[in-house]
């Protein structure tokens, strides 16, 4: 990623913020991470670890588009896909959590990792996010894959 699109993220993702230059301090000289709200400019499905990486290896493929936002907590063991704010709460699912409007989201700056928080995809900046059909159905094959991987990768009595 070039220091341009670093800049276009960070202004983008301070955006959320409602004093954006307090969130760049913040990422700078502070804690390094800042508390944005969900809902306005993109919402966040986090899901288990595991599931989410998965989904994402499936979403990083030749002659599709380079997928949205998507932060990794490994302390957590969460995987978070920013995706276009939805009215609804369509995302169903074990270990599903669905932040928007009235969701505070924690995130380090585009470019460096903050306590267990980092990008895995950082925010270019153009606003590109995650397509809700195309992260449904690669959800859906990651969740079907690890059904069948899980008892194949358990310890035998």
């Amino acid at each position: 990623m070039t220091n341009t699109m670093w800049m276009r993220g960070v202004e983008w993702l301070a955006a959320a913020s409602a004093d954006p230059r307090a969130c760049k301090w913040e990422w700078d000289h502070g804690e390094g991470v800042a508390l944005l709200e969900a809902g306005r400019f993109w919402d966040v499905l986090s899901v288990p670890d595991r599931l989410g990486l998965l989904t994402l290896d499936l979403l990083w493929r030749p002659g599709l588009p380079v997928p949205g936002p998507t932060l990794v907590d490994t302390a957590a063991g969460r995987v978070g896909f920013f995706l276009p704010p939805q009215p609804s709460d369509g995302w169903i699912g074990a270990g599903l959590r669905y932040a928007t409007r009235g969701s505070w989201v924690t995130v380090p700056p585009p470019y460096r990792p903050a306590r267990s928080l980092e990008w895995l995809v950082p925010p270019d900046g153009t606003g590109a996010l995650h397509a809700p059909g195309a992260l449904e159905e690669a959800l859906q094959q990651a969740n079907g894959t690890l059904a069948v991987l899980t008892p194949l990768c358990a310890p035998h009595r």
